[in-house]
């Protein structure tokens, strides 16, 4: 078998490749030689751009599912193709104040960073599959480091993603196939506009530059580096501190 190392990445399966942090992660597997795409989002015409780009400026070849999380999976099989690299960067931060009280937006927000991602991720990490080298990217949060009364709904939900992922990724010990958990701090994007302080959002090119200096890591990393401290911090805070979070 090859050096896994010294393996590009040829071709890439994206769920959530409208999120800008998936953009810039196509962008620079494509400009590294990455040259086979499919792409699931919510939303077609967005989903559409995203593959024309890929087309236009790399000469890719694209093609492209609409996917719900919030609905039922498929009957039919999930996955008809191998790829070198499975990237999961769905997730909705949803409406915290209404979730509290409406229970429909509260199993909304699960749905879309949790339990609907099952299907995916099961269907992926097959037997089979984990025998043959390659990599699972999931994009879980620091938000699931500690419940804060402003977003306990998708930190829960990002937190039981972790736990999931973390078996899947234990599962895939001492096996060809790497799974990448990557807890992310803010990064610039429509879903975290207005709803997080600009100095503490990292720009997806460079998150997306940071991951591609090694693609074939395996384990939990926090990105970018120093909201690790900084979660350590809020997890020590007592409670009369955290309860103002």
């Amino acid at each position: 078998m090859k050096n896994r190392k010294s393996q590009s990445i040829r071709s890439v399966w994206v769920l959530g490749s409208t999120s800008t942090v998936a953009l810039a992660i196509c962008r620079g597997l494509a400009e590294r030689g990455c040259s086979r795409f499919h792409l699931l989002a919510r939303n077609p015409a967005r989903n559409q751009a995203v593959a024309s780009e890929l087309r236009d400026r790399f000469g890719a070849l694209v093609s492209c599912e609409p996917v719900d999380l919030l609905a039922p999976p498929p009957a039919q099989p999930l996955l008809n193709e191998m790829f070198d690299l499975y990237l999961v960067a769905a997730g909705s931060i949803g409406d915290a104040e209404r979730a509290r009280i409406d229970p429909i937006e509260a199993q909304a927000i699960t749905q879309a960073n949790f339990t609907g991602l099952i299907p995916w991720l099961t269907a992926i990490v097959s037997s089979e599959r984990i025998e043959q080298p390659g990599s699972l990217w999931v994009f879980s949060s620091v938000a699931a480091d500690r419940g804060r009364p402003s977003n306990y709904h998708y930190g829960a939900a990002k937190a039981g993603l972790l736990r999931f992922c973390e078996g899947l990724m234990l599962r895939c010990h001492g096996t060809p196939f790497a799974v990448r958990i990557l807890k992310a701090g803010f990064i610039t994007s429509p879903m975290t506009e207005g709803k997080a302080p600009a100095l503490l959002c990292a720009n997806p090119e460079q998150i997306a530059r940071d991951l591609l200096r090694n693609p074939h890591r395996r384990g939990i990393e926090t990105i970018p580096w120093w909201w690790s401290p900084l979660m350590a911090l809020v997890c020590r805070l007592p409670v009369r501190l955290a309860a103002r979070l």
